[in-house]
């Protein structure tokens, strides 16, 4: 229980009670948990879609308050680790100066683009889904953002010798990664069949693609890099099961 509090602690902004969870090996510890974190927000998202399409919401106002709905759970602490790698990634710089770079807790201009465009194009495809997957493919988001982080760390190294991440370092292991991406993919199935284990597996496939971008660049991962990994695939279930047909 213990491990699963610090992963709520560490990934959300949700205030708890007492001390349980705010150990430093609990939350070395609690990388088996993100998925079910992931499982809890996308329960909330879920069911404020479902009830935003019960009264009738008009489409865009319900996409931009579920987007917000997501930024706000974690605090918008991934939005900056998207901003920073943006930074830092999005130029032909040497690795030791992308590194320097996504350290600067300043947000530069590759940053603040990457963040509009991810913001709008997860507002887009929120807003487009159709109303017999809304509530379904909104819970899938934050589960799948939540698989990213688990998958990002276990197949990368971390990169810096100091950071938040360095806990995690011989706690993120490949059969981690799998678990996190059996869940992923079983709840997508679950929840919509073929078209949300469709969704799944492109989840899947953008993890790793982005994680073999970040092992090319700076050899491995940051704390930025793996908020930029749960932003990204957040956004892939509701762009999926907006253009699928039917």
């Amino acid at each position: 229980m213990r491990r699963f509090l610090a992963a709520v602690r560490f990934l959300t902004v949700l205030p708890l009670p007492g001390g349980e969870g705010a150990a430093g090996a609990d939350l070395a510890g609690s990388v088996p948990y993100f998925p079910v974190v992931g499982i809890l927000l996308g329960a909330v998202a879920g069911a404020s879609a479902w009830i935003a399409a019960r009264a009738a919401v008009p489409p865009l106002l319900a996409g931009a308050a579920i987007v917000v709905l997501l930024v706000a759970f974690s605090g918008g602490m991934h939005m900056d680790g998207l901003s920073d790698t943006a930074d830092g990634f999005l130029g032909a710089r040497p690795r030791e100066k992308v590194l320097e770079i996504m350290k600067d807790s300043r947000a530069g201009p590759m940053g603040v683009t990457a963040v509009a465009c991810v913001l709008l194009v997860k507002f887009a495809s929120v807003a487009a889904l159709p109303q017999t997957r809304f509530p379904q493919a909104v819970f899938l988001m934050p589960l799948a953002g939540r698989c990213a982080l688990v998958v990002h760390m276990a197949l990368l190294p971390y990169v810096r010798k100091n950071g938040v991440g360095t806990i995690f370092e011989g706690n993120s292991t490949p059969l981690q990664g799998v678990r996190a991406a059996t869940i992923a993919g079983l709840a997508g199935w679950l929840a919509l069949g073929l078209p949300g284990l469709a969704a799944a597996g492109l989840c899947l496939a953008g993890s790793v693609a982005f994680a073999w971008w970040c092992h090319r660049r700076i050899g491995g991962a940051t704390g930025d890099t793996c908020g930029a990994a749960c932003e990204i695939v957040e956004t892939v279930p509701a762009a999926v099961l907006a253009l699928w047909p039917g």
